[in-house]
């Protein structure tokens, strides 16, 4: 029998199930939740996670490329970004390193991991894919600007002893970071988006019928109610999850790796599964656009949260991390520039990756 509900009927029931689960915490559980109801909350956080990426999916279908990739990228950082934010309102100690460890770690985990595996998989099925190289430049050049003077430079300037902004920097980096990507969205959108179109027609897709109003309509409506559960849940289970890295003997810095984990993992698995249909292009698109989203948009937000509540934001990198930037930085040059891909780049940057995740755990 046909379907005839307007969307997925589970994409419409996990948000629920997480709304009825943040009202138990918050109307009858306050003061002492029984721990069943973290074992509820974790399967609702992804459950609400992949279900908001549909819909962003499913409007940004309706409303076409390049436009899609945007609302997309946008829907996963807003995630971000809400975590980010929770943690820093709950967080007393008035200096705070999350977004920066977040950040990064979205930075390593997309062009290492994602891009690596998309690399690798799609060597291995197609021999060699192709990609358009003006577009990934583009968006590998406003990633490495805004990586160094956000998350490098601050290490060096006198005004504030480092790692930190002194506040008049910090609203400059700011600026500038949603200047720069406000300049790739309207290369990417307007004046060249024909530099991030695929080269090769895609075999399938994902939304292959038309999106009626009704899923229209209906993935509107239920995006919001999906971010707000997942932002809620986020910030009930972010004591648990600081005091279990910390109970493990793992440094503090992980708690960035687990949050850009959960809002990657939906767009990770959309840009794997268009690498193994050979749409690199779409593959790029979804990776550098989530990470360039992450950057220039997570650093602004952050910066008003810690400058309205007096808090010091710790945006420099230590000196390990550093190298590992630079280095993703450089070897992610020499991948995407001739647009060209074999299995030896997505090998390279998968090695790197373990690196990072290796560093994360033993510093």
């Amino acid at each position: 029998m046909k379907n005839t509900l307007p969307a997925p009927l589970w994409t419409l029931l996990i948000p629920i199930a997480g709304l009825l689960t943040v009202g138990a915490f918050e109307l009858l559980y306050h003061d002492n939740p029984p721990w069943v109801l973290y074992l509820l909350a974790v399967p609702a956080l992804f459950g609400s996670v992949f279900s908001a990426v549909h819909h962003a999916e499913i409007i940004a279908h309706r409303c076409g490329q390049p436009f899609g990739s945007f609302i997309l990228a946008l829907a996963v950082t807003l995630i971000e970004v809400s975590l980010i934010v929770s943690i820093l309102l709950a967080d007393t100690s008035g200096d705070s390193s999350v977004a920066r460890d977040t950040v990064f770690a979205a930075i390593m985990i997309v062009l290492n991991g994602i891009v690596g595996l998309c690399l690798l998989i799609g060597g291995l099925k197609y021999h060699e894919q192709g990609f358009q190289p003006r577009g990934t430049a583009a968006a590998h050049g406003v990633l490495g600007t805004l990586a160094v003077l956000g998350l490098i430079l601050p290490n060096y300037t006198v005004a504030v002893p480092g790692p930190v902004y002194a506040p008049a920097q910090l609203i400059f980096v700011a600026t500038i970071s949603l200047v720069l990507y406000a300049l790739f969205l309207f290369v990417q959108m307007v004046s060249h988006k024909h530099d991030f179109m695929d080269q090769l027609e895609p075999a399938t897709e994902e939304h292959a019928h038309p999106v009626s109003r009704a899923e229209l309509i209906t993935s509107a409506i239920a995006l919001p109610v999906a971010l707000f559960v997942v932002v809620m849940l986020a910030e009930i289970l972010a004591g648990p999850v600081r005091e279990a890295i910390m109970v493990a003997g793992l440094p503090e810095a992980m708690i960035g790796v687990v949050i850009a984990l959960i809002v990657l993992m939906p767009e990770g698995l959309a840009s794997i599964k268009a690498a193994m249909h050979n749409r690199l292009q779409t593959s790029l698109n979804l990776a550098m656009g989530s990470v360039l989203a992450s950057l220039c948009l997570t650093i602004p937000v952050v910066a008003l949260v810690s400058l309205a509540m007096g808090q010091t934001l710790v945006l420099g990198l230590d000196a390990e991390h550093i190298v590992l930037l630079v280095l993703t930085l450089f070897m992610s040059t020499l991948s995407l520039a001739m647009g060209r891909t074999t299995i030896m780049q997505g090998g390279i940057h998968l090695v790197i990756f373990a690196s990072f995740l290796a560093i994360a755990a033993i510093p």
